[in-house]
């Protein structure tokens, strides 16, 4: 994965580092890539709907973004839609 520009503010780089260092690389690639493309356009909102996917655990999101495993109401939303969308599932 290339590498994306550092945003300039604290908490979007916080995110991205977040995104980008999952644990796994699978992870990293899917929400990393995802949030690199779109984290300077994310508003105040988005960036909150972000930071509490990013605080799920890292088999459930792949599982979701992959499409191995439906969303479960309680997390599904536009964000982790976006996600699974942009990876094409």
């Amino acid at each position: 994965m290339t590498e994306a520009p550092l945003p300039h503010d604290p908490r979007r780089r916080r995110i991205l580092y977040r995104a980008t260092h999952r644990g796994t690389a699978e992870n990293d690639h899917l929400i990393g890539r995802f949030v690199a493309a779109r984290i300077d356009a994310m508003d105040e909102a988005a960036l909150a709907a972000l930071e509490a996917l990013l605080a799920l655990p890292d088999p459930d999101l792949a599982d979701w973004i992959s499409g191995r495993r439906e969303i479960p109401p309680e997390h599904d939303g536009p964000t982790l839609r976006a996600m699974r969308d942009a990876a094409g599932r």
